[in-house]
């Protein structure tokens, strides 16, 4: 698990995989996250909460509900990870 005194190096790459994060760092990690693949030129990103009981689901959707990058979102198709993760389109 990660421990909220170190900083997390992040590969920017067009999916973020959240299941190693505590419920508590989902916020900034998606927007710290979402800033680095905005400035490496990404306009799609998939983010992987899973399923489960839709804490972290929720948590991913209220950030990208207010996020000035988010042009929009939703969630993946099956073959994706469906309601277990979400797609991003960013702003240009």
């Amino acid at each position: 698990m990660c421990s909220s005194d170190e900083p997390v190096r992040i590969p920017i790459e067009d999916a973020l995989d959240l299941h190693s994060f505590q419920p508590r760092d989902v916020a900034s990690v998606v927007e710290d996250y979402l800033e680095a693949a905005h400035a490496r030129g990404f306009t799609e990103v998939r983010l992987i909460h899973g399923k489960g009981f839709g804490v972290q689901r929720r948590i991913v959707q209220s950030v990208l509900a207010k996020h000035p990058l988010v042009a929009a979102f939703a969630d993946a198709p099956p073959e994706r990870g469906g309601h277990g993760a979400t797609i991003v389109r960013l702003r240009r």
